[in-house]
């Protein structure tokens, strides 16, 4: 292998195994496929074009064309002219798609779906820098600032994840460009000669380098370079301070309040901002939405689960998160025992309303939003990646309306230990007033439900206690006694006070954040305002799962299993969806003059287009006919440029500059330049004549190709040092004959008119060689099969011709 094609593999393989740190962005992944022989095509063109050779800027050109036919062939075939061929509808179809795969990176969370636009943005991204880097690397010749493409892409992948590309595709972008550098610095120092070739590498006898030489010292230094180089990228992050791991940390700390590399949730306390929603001068809506469930009394709206108490506050514990499924895992704890229906919600954000919790019945089963939405399986929560918010959302949500019985609660035997140890946690500074509170409260309870109820009871009606949304908020311990004491607070005091008493009772027990259900609007629907977010507790109950209590008086809705008069009711098996009209959301009124933006998302206003496009389901492009109609448009493109490029070529190898370094290799080179010089004439019109001797036929061409000047001495010249070639004894290399055959080419097309050029340069007449050549060499070939096939029949067929006797 060359070295040129040598460096083209490589920055073929650099630029995949840069493109390598997208793969998790999008699935699936055979996208990369489609680059990779996209890519190929563009590189084996500049291959041939360099080969040729053609002027950089060409090659380029080739290359970019080449790229835009088979971009074309793949994406945007039925817009194109013979299915490849790019017009102005193709241009409009491409900007559509763009635009499209745009809007689905916004919408779409990690690992996005392999939407056609997506697609089309990634391979197109990938070809682009593919072809850049084998500009510099190969065209030019310069593999260093190749490197600044190749991090280009692993920046965009890196960013587009969080920063969250992985050490492993950064070890294997990073080899790449090893690779690439390597692959340079071996071309560069094979034009230094042979000492560095494969003679010397074998220490073999009558060599001036052994074989412990130093041959190859420079590329095995490169490489252990390379990997010390990467080893102390990776390790130095680990032993410095104000690093959290380099490549391999997680990126985020606890406390960051984000998400650690789109792994896991932080812990945020989202109680700071509940009390100021609910000081609110003015009421404004962040939601609404439509629900088939006929009591919206207890439809919860939930955000987050506050599930651990360190005595300082309630917040959310740092847990992994992963995609959204199509089906939520059925409920903790839920058993089928309990009566429960499925109820389906649409609800429309409104676009002033930002928050990167999603607000859901509890518990949701299947969630349907556009969005990069991730799932904490613990608290049934969706959170937003990145910088996703709920601003202007519309979702739909099948969630579980779950009514236990008071007998069945009562009865709930013991929770699992793992989930009790953990929600039962109490820190060691709760003063010892709220345990014995709480079993003062609880005297006479029989089970935790009865405990539950009475401390329940306690806040809302008997205990005296006053809502006042002006009290000063905490959630540490000292906050709870001070609750305990002054009996004044709002939703956030009982609740988690609730929650506490009920820990140290052995009961688990956590805090849920959210909203009311709203306000019923005469059009069906319901609104929830910035004054309806809302804290509450829930606790654990084998068999019901997590069970929402209200302790907050004048706030929410009493559960109906915590009265005295709960009906009771038959068992149920497990909610199913309904396909009749009743299971869905009421449908829409016609649409008025006077329709507001937020109900016209929510679909009040009559019917509206459709917005958004589904996800593609990932196939993509048959692969099959993508390579056919790639190879199939190559070729057509290609075979009007097949004369050109073989005459190039040809004109290059005969005119090289190797060194001669013999007599042979000095009449074998005057020979080459002397049929470069025939098949030049023979391109203007002069057909060669073979007969003639090399002063005639200098005679001949110059004659009829109306050659003068320094062109016909040109002629003359190489002609005698033909003669001197085949006829002189000793023949002494003749200096300057590549400039020799330039001039005659320069003077044939001075005198040619420009029809007589073109037909030159297009459509050469000494191609015709190429058919020679293919004619004898059928001919040769058909020959040697007659002979080898008769030399064979004549040694079978007298075996046959013996008689039994002789044959015995």
């Amino acid at each position: 292998m060359s070295g040129r094609a040598r460096l083209t593999l490589a920055a073929w393989g650099a630029t995949l195994m840069a493109a390598g740190a997208m793969l998790p962005l999008v699935k699936p992944a055979t996208w990369i496929f489609t680059a990779a022989f996209v890519l190929a095509l563009v590189s084996g063109v500049g291959t041939l074009t360099r080969r040729a050779p053609l002027a950089r800027p060409l090659t380029l050109l080739a290359q970019i064309v080449v790229a835009l036919l088979a971009l074309t062939a793949i994406f945007a075939r039925e817009q194109a002219l013979l299915w490849f061929l790019p017009g102005p509808q193709v241009f409009t179809h491409a900007a559509e798609l763009f635009a499209a795969g745009a809007e689905d990176v916004g919408r779409y969370a990690i690992p996005a779906p392999d939407t056609e636009g997506i697609r089309l943005m990634l391979v197109g991204g990938v070809v682009a820098i593919g072809l850049l880097v084998d500009t510099l690397a190969v065209t030019f010749r310069k593999a260093a600032p190749a490197g600044l493409p190749l991090l280009a892409l692993y920046s965009v992948a890196a960013g587009l994840s969080g920063g969250g590309a992985g050490w492993l595709w950064f070890l294997l972008a990073a080899s790449g460009y090893l690779l690439l550098l390597l692959a340079e610095s071996r071309d560069r120092l094979s034009a230094w000669g042979r000492v560095f070739g494969g003679a010397q590498r074998s220490g073999r006898p009558g060599t001036t380098v052994g074989s412990g030489g130093s041959a190859f010292a420079p590329a095995r230094t490169g490489r252990r370079i390379g990997a010390v180089a990467m080893g102390v990228a990776m390790v130095v992050p680990l032993a410095l301070p104000g690093f959290t791991g380099g490549l391999f940390g997680d990126g985020d700390g606890e406390g960051s309040g984000g998400l650690g590399k789109g792994g896991t949730i932080s812990a945020v306390n989202p109680l700071v901002s509940l009390q100021e929603n609910l000081r609110q001068p003015e009421d404004r809506e962040v939601l609404r939405y439509r629900t088939n469930a006929r009591d919206t009394s207890g439809m919860y709206l939930r955000l987050v689960a506050l599930d651990q108490f360190d005595g300082t506050s309630w917040k959310s514990s740092v847990r992994p998160i992963e995609d959204v499924p199509k089906q939520l895992p059925w409920p903790d704890g839920l058993s089928q025992r309990v009566q429960s229906t499925e109820v389906t919600s649409n609800f429309v954000a409104s676009d002033g309303y930002e928050q990167k919790w999603l607000p859901m019945p509890y518990p949701a089963g299947r969630v349907d939003i556009d969005g990069r939405w991730r799932y904490e399986p613990a608290g049934r929560m969706l959170v937003g990646d990145d910088k996703q918010t709920t601003r202007g959302a519309r979702y739909t949500v099948a969630s579980l309306d779950v009514q236990p019985t008071s007998e069945q609660l009562a009865a709930a035997g013991p929770p699992p230990e793992k989930l009790r140890s953990e929600y039962t946690k109490v820190p060691n500074s709760l003063p010892a007033d709220v345990k014995a509170t709480a079993l003062r409260v609880t005297k006479g309870a029989r089970n935790d439900y009865e405990q539950a109820v009475k401390l329940q009871d306690w806040f809302a009606e008997d205990g005296g206690f006053r809502y006042d949304v002006d009290v000063e908020s905490g959630t540490g311990v000292q906050a709870i006694s001070r609750f305990l004491k002054d009996k004044e607070g709002f939703c956030v005091h009982f609740s988690f006070s609730m929650a506490a008493m009920a820990r140290s009772l052995g009961i688990p027990a956590r805090v849920a954040v959210g909203f009311m259900p709203g306000t019923t609007q005469t059009d069906g629907s319901l609104s929830v305002g910035i004054r309806d977010a809302h804290a509450w507790p829930e606790l654990y109950f084998e068999g019901a799962g997590w069970t929402r209590f209200e302790p907050t008086p004048s706030r929410g809705s009493t559960p109906t299993y915590t009265r005295a008069d709960t009906p009771s009711g038959t068992a149920t098996g497990p909610a199913q969806p309904q396909q009749s009209a009743s299971a869905q959301p009421s449908a829409a009124p016609s649409a008025s003059e006077s329709c507001t933006p937020q109900e016209r998302r929510l679909g009040d206003c009559g019917p509206e287009k459709e917005v958004g496009a589904a996800a593609s389901d990932g196939s993509g492009p048959d692969p099959l006919t993508v390579v056919l109609l790639t190879l199939g448009a190559l070729v057509l493109l290609s075979l009007p440029l097949l004369p050109l490029l073989w005459r190039t070529r040809v004109r290059a190898r005969r005119l090289g500059s190797a060194g001669v370094r013999g007599p042979e290799e000095t009449a074998a080179r005057t020979l080459a330049v002397w049929r470069e010089i025939n098949d030049t004439a023979w391109d203007y019109g002069v057909e060669p004549d073979e007969s003639r001797t090399p002063r005639k036929s200098a005679a001949r061409i110059v004659r009829l190709g109306e050659l003068g000047g320094e062109a016909a001495d040109a002629v003359h010249r190489v002609a005698r040092a033909v003669e001197e070639a085949l006829y002189a004894p000793h023949p002494r290399p003749a200096a300057g004959l590549a400039e020799e055959a330039a001039r005659v080419r320069a003077g044939f097309h001075a005198s040619a008119d420009r029809r007589t050029r073109l037909r030159a340069t297009l459509a050469p007449r000494s191609a015709a060689r190429v058919r020679w050549a293919l004619s004898a060499r059928w001919s040769e070939t058909t020959t040697s099969w007659s002979l080898k096939r008769q030399a064979l029949l004549s040694r079978v067929t007298p075996r046959f011709r013996r008689t039994p006797r002789e044959s015995a």
